[in-house]
């Protein structure tokens, strides 16, 4: 089971509209996918899950995946976290 660690620098953390990119992109893959931040852990296709993990800006998350397209989708969230949600 592969598994990154990101830092997330968006001006709002995993909230509104980067945490609905974030939960839409991990939707578009079979795996299982959970988010960790601190002590609580998420699964990252539920907004509700997600926002529930309070991440802010400099945040520390840890993502892990298991199935058949686990590699893609870390790649993908991992990009995305990286563009900073698509804002540069």
């Amino acid at each position: 089971m592969p598994e990154i660690n990101l830092t997330v620098n968006h001006e709002v953390g995993l909230h509104a509209r980067p945490a609905s990119m974030f939960v839409q992109t991990a939707a578009k893959f079979s795996s299982d996918i959970e988010v960790t931040h601190g002590e609580k852990t998420a699964n990252a296709k539920s907004i509700l899950a997600v926002l529930t993990l309070g991440v802010h800006k400099g945040a520390k998350i840890h993502i892990k995946a298991a199935g058949d397209d686990e590699d893609e989708a870390l790649q993908a969230l991992e990009e995305l976290v990286l563009s900073n949600f698509g804002e540069g």
